[in-house]
């Protein structure tokens, strides 16, 4: 006999898209556990100072590729003599004055012209969060256009990054409207963790996209993302096979070697050519791994983000990965 209660909410994960079990009980996952103590305390004013103040020293400048432009360009140059793809990002988000989502549009401007003079083979990964989108979305909009206008006069690509889930709706909102004028220079990014991404991606197929398919990196109740961790890596393949059968240009943006392996298997059997994707992964996380695909003839990109706001970027890091909180600890105890 099934009660009421899971009942209730076994209809509920079918409303939102989710057709799995719903289980009444479930053993604790400890990483899941630690993923979400690390994502709330990031609001924390204890916490915040004491990282802001001691976090590159301690371990966040293996994640970030410098507080400036000129530590940024180093490291893009290397990457790229070494055969890596690469994408950057001036970190920031959740801005709320449009006089800084001005100064963040010229800074984004000057990268542009900086990339162009170093001739590095880089493009932009924004988010909409810091180009307006928490004062007005056509500000947003207008900012974005801007810059995506700008990248497509260099030859240059942007890709729009994927924030919380209630920011979802306005930033397709937003690429859809660039896609209709013509830009076909801009991606996009979806989240497995989401019910709503395999919709989402249906959608978007007509379009031909260039989607980055990533897990997701914030915190997000039940209601609306996938609770366990198994349920994520299925739906992250599913979407991946989608977007492959659907025509879109895909970047598989995971440091998960099953699901890298799944994609090539895949990709081999449907006679999809190595240079028709990318994989993508983060700056400082799995080096090796990154240096092993690029050996095996696979194109990777190295996301390679600067600035001086890395602390909830730094935070995240820590979050999708809680044992890198180890490494931070072994710094502190060190220093």
């Amino acid at each position: 006999m099934v009660s009421d209660a899971r009942c209730q909410t076994s209809g509920v994960s079918r409303r939102l898209g989710y057709h799995g079990p719903v289980e009444s009980a479930r053993p604790v996952d400890f990483q899941l556990a630690a993923r979400s103590l690390i994502l709330r305390a990031t609001d924390h004013p204890a916490v915040a100072g004491f990282v802001r103040r001691h976090g590159l020293r301690l371990g966040a400048s293996r994640f970030v590729a410098g507080e400036t432009l000129d530590d940024c360009v180093k490291v893009l140059r290397s990457l790229q003599d070494r055969g890596f793809l690469t994408n950057t990002t001036l970190l920031g988000e959740r801005v709320t004055d449009e006089a800084d989502v001005r100064r963040t549009a010229e800074a984004y401007e000057q990268v542009l012209d900086r990339l162009d003079r170093e001739r590095l083979r880089t493009y932009l990964s924004v988010k909409l969060s810091q180009l307006g989108l928490d004062v007005d979305e056509e500000l947003a909009y207008r900012t974005l256009r801007g810059l995506v206008a700008q990248a497509a006069e260099r030859g240059r690509f942007v890709r729009v990054d994927m924030e919380e889930s209630w920011r979802v709706d306005a930033t397709l909102r937003i690429y859809r409207r660039l896609r209709a004028e013509g830009y076909d220079n801009v991606g996009v990014v979806l989240q497995s963790y989401l019910y709503r991404s395999e919709e989402d991606l249906r959608q978007l197929l007509p379009l031909k996209p260039a989607v980055r398919i990533v897990k997701g990196a914030y915190l997000e109740p039940p209601t609306v993302a996938f609770p366990r961790k198994a349920d994520v890596d299925r739906n992250y393949l599913r979407l991946v096979e989608m977007a492959f059968e659907g025509g879109a240009r895909v970047a598989v943006a995971t440091h998960d070697e099953r699901i890298h392996a799944h994609v090539v298997d895949f990709t081999r059997r449907r006679g999809i050519p190595a240079e028709a994707f990318q994989f993508q992964m983060l700056y400082g996380v799995r080096p090796r791994l990154q240096a092993d695909l690029v050996s095996r003839g696979y194109r990777v990109l190295v996301a390679t983000p600067f600035g001086p706001d890395w602390y909830r970027y730094f935070m995240r890091r820590l979050a999708e990965r809680p044992a890198n909180v180890g490494f931070v600890l072994r710094n502190l105890f060190r220093a």
